[in-house]
């Protein structure tokens, strides 16, 4: 006999709702300056990336 090993969750349960963000995820989420870093940094990643795949 096979064992249940995932507890069965109900509608409406604290599992199904999304957290509330910290006031500093908010302040990171609507920061310019932190949100330009991030545009930089993922820029840089891309163009190394694409620089090794035409080697």
């Amino acid at each position: 006999m096979v064992e249940k090993t995932i507890e069965e969750r109900k509608p409406y349960q604290q599992a199904f709702f999304a957290s509330k963000p910290t006031k500093f995820t908010k302040f990171l989420r609507t920061c310019v300056v932190w949100q330009l870093v991030k545009f930089i940094i993922i820029n840089i990643k891309m163009t190394l990336m694409l620089l090794k795949s035409h080697k």
